[in-house]
């Protein structure tokens, strides 16, 4: 279900404008019906009145949570299932946030992740990414929905604009606290920018050098690193966000001494903040994490020399739940580590 295809049909039971979004607002709030002087049925078209049971079992089945898997960090990696069968995963992330799936799968086939390695099966709906806020908020308070998860949000862009713009406005979400994370698809560019709601942009780096990039990310954008930090940085000056560049850590690949010099080089004076993330080890893959010590030596460095960075870890680590291994397991029928049923 798209949010838009859920309007139209509201409108085409005689709704208006503020009835559409308190229907919308009530659910992307958790809120329920019963809050607030009025209800709904009290002022609700009839036709309207009579759908919205139907609507509100049909918004419920849209994601379930198949299982939860707490983590020592405060955050909980979901498996959450789709009316169709498909999974995806969400997490909950510490200080009120949450991380949400784009698409079931991805097509960008970056070398280091595990989503990417099966391909792309299918587009999730915008109805589908604002369930997984909704499943969030049944746990615990959302102040922050960060695009992060399974899939590229720019190849899924209208359904991913969508979500936004209801996150944005009904979902009680400064827009600040809606970042988008990108592998840097030009369309994202021209888009976000003309967007009601424009939300904080994430863009995966990795590295300075756009051989190396290529091969990393092979199937995305044909951006170098220097033009998409120029790309983000005239977003950054537009918004008044700075630009969240992304850096996962891999051992002996991207932790050299030359790339912390050309890293320098590449971001001095940018609005920005770079959030270098040590790679959260999948089965298979052929990268390896870099102790942890090395990542804060190789944060410090940097900070010193004027690149606000800050040194991030996966959420999930302790369960390993990098994005992409519970799906994967749970095709396999294998049993995920430490696994909490969630009824």
């Amino acid at each position: 279900m798209r949010i838009e295809s859920l309007r139209t049909r509201l409108r085409a039971l005689g709704a208006l404008p503020l009835h559409e979004d308190r229907i919308l607002r009530d659910w992307v709030r958790n809120a329920g019906h019963d809050h607030g002087r009025r209800r709904p049925m009290d002022f609700l078209p009839k036709p309207v009145r009579e759908a919205l049971p139907q609507i509100d079992q049909e918004l419920d089945g849209l994601a379930r949570i198949l299982s939860t898997h707490p983590a020592e960090d405060g955050s909980a990696r979901l498996l959450v299932g789709l009316a169709d069968g498909q999974t995806v995963e969400s997490v909950l992330l510490p200080r009120d946030g949450v991380c949400v799936s784009s698409q079931v799968g991805c097509a960008v086939g970056c070398r280091f992740c595990m989503t990417g390695q099966g391909g792309l099966i299918r587009q999730v709906t915008s109805g589908e990414i604002v369930a997984q806020v909704v499943l969030a908020r049944r746990q615990r308070p959302v102040k922050k929905v960060v695009f992060m998860g399974m899939g590229e949000p720019a190849h899924n862009l209208d359904n991913v604009m969508e979500a936004i713009e209801l996150l944005g406005v009904e979902g009680n979400i400064a827009h600040k606290n809606l970042v988008f994370s990108t592998v840097g698809d030009p369309r994202v560019f021209e888009r976000l920018p003309a967007g009601r709601v424009k939300p904080a942009l994430a863009l995966s780096l990795h590295t300075t050098r756009p051989a190396l990039r290529e091969k990393l990310l092979p199937r995305a954008p044909r951006l170098t690193p220097r033009e998409l930090v120029e790309e983000g940085e005239r977003y950054a000056r537009l918004t008044g966000y700075p630009i969240q560049y992304q850096w996962t850590l891999l051992e002996g690949v991207n932790d050299g001494q030359d790339e912390l010099d050309a890293l320098i080089e590449l971001l001095r004076g940018k609005y920005a903040v770079l959030n270098m993330i040590p790679y959260n080890a999948n089965e298979g893959l052929p990268f390896q994490r870099p102790g942890w010590d090395k990542a804060h030596a190789i944060a410090a460095w940097l900070f010193e020399r004027g690149i606000l960075t800050k040194l991030r870890d996966s959420a999930g680590q302790d369960v390993d739940g990098g994005c992409g291994q519970l799906r994967a397991r749970a095709l396999d029928g294998a049993q995920p580590v430490r696994l909490h049923r969630t009824a």
